[in-house]
């Protein structure tokens, strides 16, 4: 059976080739044993392509393809006794090599603009390209190119300009570009790329939380967290204020952690957050008031703890707690209703010895009290010095009198006793406070002398000794 004579041109129809790619057109026989062939473009241009003859069929190869490319292709074939046979192919181009680029500053900052830039590289034709910006899936923005006239690959740009909020941080910004031409075979059609935003924002609604609370009690543990939003993260510094217009600065974390808190403690801390990259500041205050009973801070006498009587002397005691205390400071020895007492100082002015002892100072609120004690030692001379004689009743001769001199001062006096001679001197006869005298006798009669002495004072009583007749 001899085979008709045919020919066909491999792929067949309408190619669709991408530019810088490889294509082969092949053209075959058969019912021909020694066809010759040859290639030409219908608008008779140049092939731009490499032709290579085998027996039965021939191949024209264009690598890479260009937009030179773009034509119908006729094969023609000559077979000696059967005539000649032609076909053509339509050759159509397009240009889709790469997925988009995304390009956004590094840093951005809420609330400033920030611009989007999508590069779709080395598209054709462009006329069929759209392009559409997503933020998080919602469209931001879209473009159509079909006005476009490029007669050649280009890199195409679509540039979008947003205002980032704090909320985008971690958002995904998406391109999507589309090339559709219809009745045309190629893959992929669509190309997306994704990149995350990044936006700097802050530092915003800071707070500042205490635990347990803002009025821990005295000895209780006290943390204070400072919470922002910032991105990147806040720098976070402590401080508290202690007077007017001055501050002391305290820790650098978050978390301000005190094991156990005391009256000084309270007062107002600040916890200042800053972010480095967008240069803003935010501070939040809170005010904490330890609780707790008394502490009794100070009881102090002025001069001195021992003093001279006549100085001038100031009893003060001072406490702390919240709510503040209910302050009693008085004298032990004396009853609660008589004084002196006063609420937080006690003035004696010229102090006199019976203002010495012991005294208290009692502090007190709904928590509790605290007591505390201080003794004030008055130094004077002797006073109330006196002499008692025993027997008592007239004496006589041959009698033991006793004769004992008492008396009082801070310290204690020494008693001497001294006795008038014949001639009216005085001649010291003991240095005992009691004089004993036994079996009288007449030169023992006479003015007797008895001295008190420390070193503020001294003081002398006298007795005279004389037998009733």
């Amino acid at each position: 059976v001899v085979k008709a004579f045919e020919m066909e041109i491999i792929p067949a129809g309408t190619i669709v080739a991408q530019i810088g790619g490889t294509l082969i057109l092949t053209c075959n026989t058969t019912g021909c044993a020694s066809p010759s062939f040859s290639w030409r473009t219908q608008m008779d241009s140049p092939l731009e392509g490499k032709v290579i003859y085998h027996r039965t069929y021939s191949t024209l190869t264009m690598n890479p393809v260009s937009i030179v490319n773009s034509h119908s292709y006729l094969c023609t074939v000559m077979c000696d006794e059967r005539g000649k046979k032609e076909k053509s192919v339509k050759v159509e181009l397009y240009s889709f090599p790469s997925d988009p680029i995304i390009e956004i500053s590094p840093s951005l900052v809420a609330g400033e603009p920030a611009t989007i830039i999508c590069k779709i590289p080395d598209v054709y034709p462009s006329d069929h390209l759209e392009v559409f910006l997503k933020k998080d899936g919602h469209v931001l923005h879209e473009k159509h190119f079909f006005e476009d006239d490029s007669t050649n690959t280009e890199t195409k740009i679509v540039m979008y300009t947003f205002h980032p909020t704090a909320e985008d941080a971690g958002k995904e910004i998406t391109c999507v570009a589309k090339l559709l031409i219809a009745d045309t075979d190629f893959e992929p059609k669509e190309r997306t790329s994704s990149q995350k935003l990044n936006a700097n924002f802050g530092p915003q609604n800071t707070v500042i939380t205490a635990s347990p609370g803002n009025s821990p009690m005295e000895g209780d543990s006290l943390n204070l967290t400072c919470v922002t939003q910032s991105n990147p993260p806040a720098h976070i510094v402590w401080s508290k204020y202690l007077a007017e217009e001055s501050i002391q600065h305290l820790t650098k974390n978050s978390v301000l952690f005190i094991p156990r808190v005391h009256f000084n403690d309270s007062g107002r801390y600040i916890c200042e957050v800053i972010n480095l990259v967008t240069n803003k500041t935010e501070k939040a205050t809170v005010d904490i008031i330890i609780q707790g009973a008394p502490v009794i801070t100070k009881l102090s006498i002025e001069p001195s703890t021992t003093v001279q009587e006549g100085e001038n002397v100031s009893i003060q005691c001072s406490a702390e707690s919240n709510p503040p205390p209910k302050i009693i400071l008085r004298r032990k020895s004396d009853n609660a209703d008589i004084g002196p007492y006063s609420a937080r100082s006690i003035l004696l002015p010229s102090v006199m010895f019976q203002n010495g002892g012991d005294y208290e100072c009692v502090a007190e609120n709904k928590y509790g009290n605290s007591t505390s004690e201080i003794t004030l030692n008055v130094k004077y001379g002797p006073k109330n010095t006196k002499i008692t004689v025993f027997p008592t009743a007239a004496l006589k001769e041959g009698e033991t009198v006793t004769m004992k001199c008492t008396s009082s001062g801070n310290p204690a006096p020494v008693i001497s006793w001294k006795k008038k001679n014949a001639t009216g001197e005085s001649e010291k006869i003991s240095k005992n406070a009691t004089l004993t005298i036994q079996n009288l006798k007449s030169q023992d009669l006479g003015l007797y002398e008895c001295e008190a002495y420390n070193q503020f004072g001294k003081e002398e009583k006298a007795v005279k000794l004389y037998v009733q007749g």
